[in-house]
């Protein structure tokens, strides 16, 4: 059975594609790899930031379903995203940078032998960067070249997500005898499990949490994370095997961008696994990803019906030069 290679993504939900937009680009410096729509959903954005490559597991995408209620953070939730970067040096200029624009955060934290520094966005989405220093594992992605981050301290993809459970018994149980992650530490509450070549890209944090009420999902909260697989054939074999522990998936679904299949692990917990391929670069240039809507084929006939459901956002970076800061 081949295990899984780590993180592939995270999709959470927004109250504003625009202001995502801007809060990914011109404060976190992650690059706009992917401007659709949800293909279930067309009257809903979904836009996709990634490294400069929009390599897997690099990537962190978001939903704006028209009028939904603002989330509530809870127990039986995915609640937090991590995003890699370089060194502890770059945890300090991300501090000074987060007090420049009023980015609210913890400050610099440790867990479980890395430096962390947690933070917020506009609709109370959790996240943290968490530093590779001294990591091994998943390589890390390449910063976006052209954003405003000096390449040293940018962001090179997805770290450890974080997932609160009322049942840790048997989210435990279901993380190692069928995702076959390992256990590696805990401390306190928290517990931490690898996969594959582990490090910060292969991580999950589960914190045992039976005191706070159920999360609610809405805005600022996360959709389901996915996990990479190499291809077709072994998401072929994930299905056979989610399947086989008696779990109801989606079976395969061809996003075009990836092959996926969907599988709720447990209460409130969706968890995707996603091919590595064929990735972003089929249908747009490497200058201008992101510039236009993008649609997979099957929904192409249908662009002028969906480009009048969805309001128009400006996403044109090739002709602005950022200056690093």
């Amino acid at each position: 059975m081949n295990h899984l290679k780590g993180i592939h993504h995270v999709t959470a939900i927004t109250s504003s594609a625009e202001k995502n937009y801007q809060f990914f680009t011109y404060v976190l410096g992650m690059r706009l790899v992917k401007k659709t729509v949800n293909q279930d959903d067309i009257q809903t954005y979904h836009l996709f930031f990634a490294d400069d490559n929009g390599s897997p597991g690099t990537d962190m995408t978001f939903f704006d379903f028209p009028g939904i209620p603002k989330g509530v953070h809870g127990t039986n939730e995915i609640f937090k995203t991590s995003f890699r970067v370089p060194s502890d040096t770059a945890l300090e200029y991300w501090v000074k940078r987060f007090d420049r624009l009023e980015v609210k955060h913890t400050g610099i934290k440790e867990q479980f032998g890395k430096n962390t520094l947690s933070f917020v966005d506009f609709d109370d989405q959790q996240y943290q960067l968490i530093s590779d220093e001294n990591n091994e594992g998943v390589a890390a992605g390449t910063p976006w070249q052209k954003g405003p981050i000096p390449l040293e301290y940018a962001i090179t993809g997805l770290g450890p997500i974080f997932v609160r459970v009322a049942n840790f018994d048997y989210f435990k149980e279901m993380m190692e005898k069928v995702l076959m992650f390992k256990e590696i530490a805990h401390e306190g509450p928290f517990h931490l499990f690898e996969v594959g070549e582990g490090g910060n890209g292969a991580q999950v944090v589960v914190e045992y949490n039976a005191i706070l009420p159920p999360a609610r999902q809405g805005f600022g909260t996360v959709h389901h994370a996915a996990f990479r697989v190499e291809d077709r054939s072994v998401l072929e074999e994930w299905i056979s095997r989610m399947e086989g522990f008696g779990f109801n998936t989606s079976g395969f679904v061809d996003r075009y961008f990836f092959g996926s299949l969907y599988a709720r692990v447990a209460p409130q917990i969706l968890f995707e696994f996603a091919t590595d391929g064929p990735g972003f670069m089929g249908d747009e240039p490497y200058e201008t990803l992101g510039e236009k809507l993008s649609l997979p084929p099957f929904l192409e006939p249908k662009r002028e019906q969906i480009e009048k459901y969805v309001r128009p956002i400006d996403t044109v970076r090739s002709t602005i030069e950022f200056i690093k800061e």
